[in-house]
């Protein structure tokens, strides 16, 4: 019987028939037993599932490992229940707020009532998790219903408990119960506390219930567990390597940028520094956009808010916006988006075939508005730019603007030696979070696929990740210490043609509708240049350098000399200056390093007497003496080259 069986598409594309009802696990058993033990959870159609949950539809299924993001989700997920257990068994009389997992491991808020519970205090419950965790407890799931939820945790007196419920519908309650500690849950969880071999509790913070500052504050525990000790280790290493990164506090070192209170919180000041840093970084595009048959516009930084209701920018992200501002008998907003100003400098006059594709770009200023507690240096600002460029393209040449739009992406990744990922973000079946047309939904995805599978591009599926207008492909970058950052987009766009009625007239003389592809391969510039400055260290490429080198005379009697070579490289337009402070030359060296200027000419009686200069790379040291062309010509090179940094 046909209705016995579903079909499951695996992420490579391949498809296979199984009984209806099968478990995750039955799949990947069937696959390898070596996948079935590596095995924490499924994603089917975008939902992830435990390994024991019977899928009775067809659709697309991933076997979560380690490895995958799904799959840390669930193991931390199952971390955090091991964490309020320990904490339960510890402190009997703690009451549970929420314990979900994030991005880099779980968190769970806790109340301790009278108690006070310190730093001091996490080594004793991450004892107890790994004491907990060898007792091999599964995550069992119960169904239950509201009524019965609510008398649970009325026993409990459990307030934060009692409140979430009150928001569910009956039917659709979970519990999870692992060992002693019960939890109101949708899951998912792995099979069993056995896998959590590892546990570090890494910080506790204040959190207010359901962030109401006049409800009660909690202690909120944060941690992150691991399958192997030798990871675990691996994590805290560069936990440790990433605070030397940090680039608020290399920000602040290299004069880059600076936050004023009376600026306003999550607003920049770009210092000179930052200012050659970003300008460089700007130009560079540029010139490749250029390359590549861009045109530059500039559009203003607020707009009337019937060009947001058009686009359904506003309400669709009315809580991360400002509010309208009142200018005579109309509402104005701060530009959340570039997009639908592009759109009407596109609709500003008659277009043809012939115009098409249309590549409009800019560096162009947004505001979002961004919880307090979650602004962090360059990387959540309330202010910012983005490299925007919208495309627009006749169906017949969408794949191959497609391809270019990757093409100049990956190259402007490769050229910071950021190894990609990427990640084709398709829309799931919730129908309330998309605008326009089902069928061009389906059309732009597949096309989006075909111009992967073309480039021979290793992508992975997310469903349910899409913006509300269209399907993308996102670039996930890895840095100098393995951390993931999600950067450029390429979003096919068939919604906003219709919502702003663009046209273009065709070889037929008839009106069509072109498509729209929306890409930004840094994102956001402030947030780019905040990984750039941790992916380096602040040890930037000398091209991107805001101070590429500097000339260091021994004595003064030198100077003159100084002058001479400091003026040959700034007329070619090489970032230089001159250290002419009558200290020694080592104290000299000394701050030029900790600068982190890459070249350091040191300068004296030979070199004066034979028009050479003695060389020092930052953290390289001496590289020996070279005539001043010869010395002129490699420089050059390396700048015009875009070359990384020795040891890069």
């Amino acid at each position: 019987m046909p209705d016995d069986f579903i079909t499951l598409t695996f992420p490579d594309g391949a498809q296979k028939k199984f009984p209806k009802n099968i478990t995750g696990i039955e799949v990947a058993e069937s696959i390898s037993k070596g996948l079935a033990r590596n095995a924490l959870s499924v994603t089917v159609n975008g939902d992830i599932k435990d390994l024991d949950a019977p899928i009775s539809q067809s659709g697309t299924i991933t076997i979560n490992t380690w490895d995958s993001e799904d799959g840390k989700y669930t193991f931390w997920h199952s971390s955090a229940h091991l964490l309020a257990e320990a904490v339960q068994e510890l402190y009997p009389d703690a009451k549970f707020g929420i314990g979900p997992p994030i991005e880099n491991g779980f968190y769970y808020d806790i109340d301790f009532g009278e108690k006070t519970f310190g730093q001091d205090e996490l080594p004793k419950v991450e004892k107890k998790m790994i004491e907990l965790a060898r007792k091999k407890s599964e995550f069992k799931r119960r169904e239950v219903s509201k009524e019965e939820a609510l008398e649970f945790y009325r026993d409990r007196d459990n307030e934060y408990k009692l409140d979430l419920i009150q928001d569910l519908e009956d039917g659709t309650i979970t519990f999870y119960k692992q060992g002693s500690f019960t939890d109101l849950c949708k899951g998912p969880h792995i099979p069993d506390t056995s896998l959590i071999k590892a546990v570090k509790l890494t910080s506790l913070a204040g959190a207010y219930w359901r962030g109401d500052v006049e409800s009660e504050q909690l202690t909120r525990i944060y941690g992150v567990a691991f399958p192997k000790q030798k990871m675990l280790d691996e994590h805290l290493n560069q936990l440790e390597e990433a605070k030397k990164r940090d680039h608020k506090k290399l920000g602040r070192e290299l004069s880059i940028y600076l936050m004023d209170r009376m600026v306003g919180s999550g607003l920049p000041l770009w210092l000179p520094n930052g200012t050659v840093l970003r300008r460089t970084l700007e130009q560079f595009l540029r010139e490749e956009q250029k390359k590549r048959g861009y045109k530059e516009v500039i559009t203003p930084h607020i707009a009337n808010l019937e060009l947001y209701k058009t686009s359904g920018h506003y309400p669709y992200y009315k809580d991360s916006q400002y509010d309208p501002i009142q200018v005579d008998d109309e509402e104005y907003m701060l530009k959340p988006m570039n997009c639908p100003h592009h759109h009407r400098i596109y609709s500003s006059e008659l277009r043809s075939y012939r115009d098409l594709p249309l590549r409009l770009a800019e560096f162009g200023s947004v505001y979002r508005y961004e919880q307090s507690g979650e602004l962090n240096g360059l990387s959540r600002v309330r202010g910012f730019t983005q490299d925007d460029a919208h495309i627009y393209c006749t169906h017949d040449q969408l794949k191959d603007e497609i391809k270019h739009t990757i093409d100049l992406t990956q190259f402007v990744f490769k050229t910071f030696g950021m190894p990609v990922d990427i990640r084709l973000s398709f829309r799931d079946d919730n129908d309330e979070k998309y605008g326009g047309d089902q069928e061009h939904w389906e059309r732009a995805q597949q096309e989006i696929r075909e111009v992967a599978d073309e480039m021979n591009l290793d992508y992975r599926i997310a469903l349910g990740e899409a913006s509300f207008y269209g399907p993308k492909i996102d670039f996930i970058i890895r840095d100098a210490i393995g951390r993931k950052w999600q950067l450029g987009t390429v979003q096919v766009d068939y919604v906003m043609p219709e919502r702003f009625d663009l046209t273009y007239v065709g070889s037929d003389n008839e009106k069509h509708r072109p498509v729209i592809i929306h890409r930004a391969p840094f994102g956001s510039m402030e947030r780019f240049v905040s990984i750039l400055i941790e992916h380096f260290a602040g040890d930037f490429p000398l091209w991107l350098a805001p101070l590429q080198m500097k000339v260091l005379p021994i004595a003064d009697e030198f100077n003159d000399y100084a002058e001479t070579v400091a003026k040959m490289f700034s007329d070619a337009g090489v970032r230089v200056e001159i250290d002419d402070r009558s200290d020694k030359i080592g104290g000299k060296i000394r701050d030029a390093e900790n600068a982190k200027i890459p070249y350091m000419l040191i300068v004296g009686a030979k070199e004066q007497k034979d028009g050479t200069v003695s060389v020092r790379r930052h953290k390289s040291g001496d590289i020996g003496t070279f005539s001043l062309d010869e010395f002129f010509k490699t420089v050059k090179e390396e700048i015009s080259s875009y070359a990384l940094p020795p040891n890069q």
